[in-house]
């Protein structure tokens, strides 16, 4: 005995109560053949009472298969048997009672190992679902329950077709058992409010307290298009171009729609600029049309119908009969290039907007006729979401370039975005507006400057020893090769040749001029790289020789060994202090917004804004500008740390010297449109960039001896205030660790008509890596590693 499952809160039996009770009514009917057929039907209850009180065991509907078809006969109208898709059943649970010709078949076509399961319907919607049922029949409370539902029934192709279920109810009647418990309004209240607690259901309706008599009648409705359709909107929507299973399913939804089990499915973008197609930048989606190449050109894609109809008037192009066609015009795309792929009709659809072409969409099927002008229509329906997405997929490349470029490029600090979203809003509501309106120049005015800077002492030095050094090197090896080739082939050019390198070699030993550089350069690709091609022919030897010279040069002829040196080894410091103050400024921001930006020269500055007009909505106090200055001389001894700390595995050894600028007046700042930076705003404002330019190279009065020195760090200021304030400062990093009670405070030369400015000068405390908890000065620092280079080459 196979029973109903019933796991749900009524007990269900299979019965035809309700349906006898309507043919009862109409025993007196004055319609003859209406009367009689009640009265056979009546008859039938009488005859099988089991029909009318109900029955779990699904075996006995074989028994009762006879009788059953003819009560449910009516219901069933034979002339529409083979069209119509319906079944009589019991409720979520698929046991079918009685079913219509098409509906048989198509069950037919799923297999014998196909079993009827309703979409998304677990066991836990499926009891929820029949309590609403109770709800709604028996307490006559207004529920909802016009969930759609579905079967998903594969067809003899092993495509899936959607079904969509309606419910006709009438024939069901719910009664409670000795079990139930009947609800008030607040349990009732309850369990509307509580739709997803599966625990608060069967509290009220315990398992099978109420008893279900009946069955229902399922209407099904094919809309296999309209949920491959709503399918395609929600992978559209979702859509990753690194999800590789997007293009599956894009192909199973097309499978679908067109019934074509080995559908075939491409893509291209329009390029109206080259007035070519490209390949999607989507993983996995490839194009039948553009193959090999990234770019194709269209009318090299495309005969010239295609192309009248896709590029020029943005209608479909289908073609049933693929090698007739090729027959026909052999050497005419698309023709060929479809039928190499395997596919024999075809339809090619533009993707526009508003007349302007973005892509296309090729369908391809391996048989001829599938696929053709009548059911390319069914594209009518798709194209619009197609065209939303590649709209949204421009607009974020778009968008993507945008913030590469602005992080790389011209970046906008998050502290004063706000202002530029601002501007940005009210550009777009005047533009709506019809307003003849431009983006305006944001100014921030009365702003606090603060500007440190950590720079290589002797960059330029430094960088034209290494050079001088390559020369050298360069110069010494083609002189060795001369010295041989007067040994093979004596010719008086070739003394010519060596003198001048003689005389190139003594110049750079004595002195080194700007333009050394570019003079031998010159000499070297004009006169003396055409000699070399002569002498690599000349002998075995000598090509040898040049060989090896060659093999010392890098891609641009020259050796580049002490300049890779010092390159490497300020690029590394560069990277470095970049990234410790970024770090830094993580938390700086945190504490209060301020407009930060710092550039890599030979060494590393920075410029930070602090202000009321930046702070936007937070309220400003001169505490915070005190505090940012504080935060800055810490991170400055932090940098100048580390700076040393990585001169052991740096190439190129280097010194610094660091400096900071205090302005004790707000000034005011302006972005320039066309620069993409900010500048400050006024003549008077000015005064500050030619103290800041020039600052550097500033002498201590009445001396020679530059404020910036190795070991030291100089506060530059103009005020008796700032001097107060600062060695307030002074006196916490000396207690901190940063710097010694070897402090000093000097007055400088007059900078382009500025006088009056100060210093004060500390010295920076560091330490080892191997002496973390001990300080030094930078000349304590320095003996320490004579000391110990001395003691190991003694035990070397």
């Amino acid at each position: 005995m196979k029973r109903l499952e019933q796991n749900m809160p009524f007990k269900f039996l299979i019965s035809c109560e309700k349906l006898f009770l309507h043919y009862e009514n109409l025993l007196n009917s004055e319609d003859d053949y209406t009367a009689y057929k009640a009265k056979y039907i009546v008859d039938i209850a009488k005859k099988y009472p089991i029909l009318k009180d109900g029955f779990d065991d699904i075996a006995l509907l074989e028994e009762l298969k006879e009788p059953l078809n003819v009560v449910l006969r009516d219901i069933f109208a034979p002339t529409l048997s083979s069209n119509e898709m319906k079944i009589a059943a019991t409720p979520l649970q698929e046991v079918v009672l009685y079913s219509s010709d098409r509906f048989n078949s198509i069950l037919e076509y799923a297999g014998p190992g196909f079993e009827l399961e309703i979409r998304n319907m677990f066991e836990v919607d499926k009891y929820i679902f029949g309590c609403c049922a109770i709800l709604k029949s028996y307490y006559k409370v207004n529920v909802d329950l016009a969930r759609p539902l579905y079967y998903d029934i594969p067809d003899k192709n092993g495509i899936m077709r959607n079904y969509r279920i309606t419910y006709n109810g009438d024939f069901i009647d719910i009664q409670p058992t000795d079990k139930a418990i009947m609800l008030t309004e607040d349990m009732i209240s309850e369990l509307l409010n509580n739709y997803d607690d599966i625990e608060v259901w069967k509290k009220y309706f315990p398992r099978e307290s109420y008893i279900g008599k009946g069955f229902v009648i399922s209407n099904m409705f094919d809309v296999t298009l309209d949920n491959a359709i709503s399918e395609l909107k929600t992978n559209l929507l979702a859509l990753d171009k690194s999800n590789k299973l997007f293009a599956n399913n894009f192909k199973e939804i097309f499978k679908s729609m067109f019934g074509i089990p080995d559908i075939k499915l491409g893509f291209t973008l329009y390029n109206e600029e080259d007035q070519s197609f490209e390949k999607l930048p989507f993983d996995g989606v490839k194009s039948m049309i553009v193959c090999e190449d990234n770019h194709y050109d269209c009318h090299s894609a495309l005969c010239d119908e295609a192309y009248d109809a896709i590029v020029v008037r943005n209608k479909y192009y289908a073609v049933s009969n693929i090698p007739k066609a090729y027959a026909e015009r052999p050497n005419v795309g698309p023709f060929k290039t479809l039928l190499d792929g395997g596919v024999k009709s075809a339809i090619l659809a533009p993707i526009s907007n508003d007349g302007k072409l973005l892509g296309t969409i090729e369908i391809g099927s391996p048989r001829i006729i599938e696929l053709n002008t009548i059911n390319a229509n069914k594209l009518d329906d798709v194209i619009p979401y197609l065209v939303v997405t590649i709209l949204r997929s421009e607009a974020e490349d778009k968008n993507l370039i945008e913030v590469i470029i602005q992080q790389e490029c011209t970046s906008i600090h998050e502290s004063v975005f706000w202002k530029f979203e601002k501007e940005a809003k009210r550009f777009l509501r005047d533009v709506s507006a019809g307003k003849s309106t431009s983006f305006q120049e944001i100014v921030f005015e009365d702003v606090f400057p603060l500007y440190g800077q950590i720079d290589i002492k002797d960059s330029s030095v430094s960088r034209n020893e290494s050079t001088k050094k390559d020369l050298l090197i360069q110069l010494n090896l083609l002189n060795k090769i001369f010295d041989e080739v007067a040994k093979q082939e004596s010719l008086p050019i070739y003394d010519e040749i060596k003198y001048r390198i003689k005389t190139f070699i003594s110049g750079l030993r004595e002195e080194y001029h700007n333009d050394s550089e570019q003079v031998i350069l010159d000499f070297l690709q004009e006169e003396i790289d055409p000699v070399l091609e002569h002498l690599e022919v000349l002998s075995s030897n000598l090509n040898e020789l040049v060989r090896n010279y060659h093999d010392t040069l890098n891609e641009n002829g020259v050796v580049y060994k002490y300049r890779r040196d010092y390159d490497t080894s300020i690029g590394t410091i560069n990277k470095v202090m970049a990234s410790i103050i970024d770090e830094k400024q993580v938390e700086a921001q945190k504490m209060f917004p301020h407009y930060f930006e710092r550039y890599k020269t030979d060494g590393v500055e920075h410029t930070m804004y602090i202000g009321k007009s930046i702070a936007n909505d937070k309220k400003f106090s001169e505490l915070y500008l005190n505090n940012l200055r504080l935060w800055q001389l810490q991170v400055m001894c932090d940098m100048e740390n580390e700076f040393y700390r990585l001169q052991p595995e740096l190439a190129f050894k280097m010194k610094a010297a660091s400096l900071i600028l205090v302005h004790s007046t707000t000034i005011s700042i302006r972005f320039r449109l066309d620069e993409h930076k900010f500048d400050v705003d006024g003549t008077y404002n000015a005064r500050y960039e030619v103290i800041k330019k020039r600052l550097d190279k500033s002498l201590i009065k009445g001396t020679n001896e530059r404020v910036t020195q190795e070991g030291k760090m100089a506060i530059v200021y103009g005020s008796k205030k700032d001097e107060h304030e600062y060695m307030r400062y002074v006196k916490l990093l000396q207690v901190q660790k940063y710097i010694s009670e070897n402090v000093e405070i000097v007055e400088l030369e007059s900078l382009q008509g500025v006088s009056g400015l100060k210093a004060i000068r500390v010295e920076l405390l560091y330490t080892s890596k191997d002496r973390l908890n001990q300080y030094f000065t930078l000349n304590e620092l320095s003996d320490i590693k004579t000391k110990e280079t001395i003691k190991t080459f003694r035990l070397g």
